[in-house]
C-alpha cells in the first residue's frame, strides 16, 4: 500500500469492513468521493485525513505515510472520562465535545488565543 488512497480503501474493506456509503457517511463524504480518493483520482484534505482518524482511531502517521500501527492506542482514563461525558445528560458538554471535534488547525489556534486572553484579563 504506497499511497493514501490505497490505505484509506484497505481500512474501509479489510480493517472496518464498511461501504463506501457508511464510511463517507461518518467523516462527511459522498460515496463518490471516497471512490476517487481511493483509485489516487483526488487526494484527501486535511480535514478529512483528521476526521478518519478521529472517526475510526486510525494513527495520522499511518494513514499519511504507512507507519505502523494502524490504530492509536487508546487512554483508557481519557475516553472513561469522555464516555462519561457522551452517555451523561449535560447536553451542552455533549455539544461541546462535539464542536470541538470538528476544529481544524486553525480553529484551534484561535481557541488557544481566546483562551489565553481571558487567562491573561483573569490575573
Amino acid at each position: 500500500m504506497d499511497s493514501i488512497g490505497e490505505r484509506i480503501k484497505f481500512l474501509r474493506k479489510e480493517f472496518l469492513n464498511k461501504t463506501q456509503k457508511d464510511f463517507g457517511s461518518q467523516i462527511g463524504l459522498k460515496p463518490n468521493s471516497v471512490s476517487d480518493i481511493e483509485s489516487g483520482k483526488n487526494n484527501p484534505t486535511e480535514q478529512t485525513i483528521k476526521a478518519i482518524c478521529r472517526e475510526f482511531n486510525v494513527s495520522y502517521t499511518w494513514l499519511t505515510e504507512g507507519v505502523e500501527p494502524i490504530q492509536e492506542p487508546l487512554d483508557s482514563d481519557s475516553m472513561t472520562q469522555i464516555d462519561d461525558i457522551m452517555t451523561g445528560e449535560n447536553e451542552f458538554a455533549k455539544n461541546l465535545f462535539r464542536e470541538f471535534a470538528k476544529l481544524d488547525d486553525a480553529e484551534w489556534k484561535m481557541l488557544e488565543k481566546l483562551i489565553k486572553s481571558i487567562a491573561e484579563k483573569k490575573e
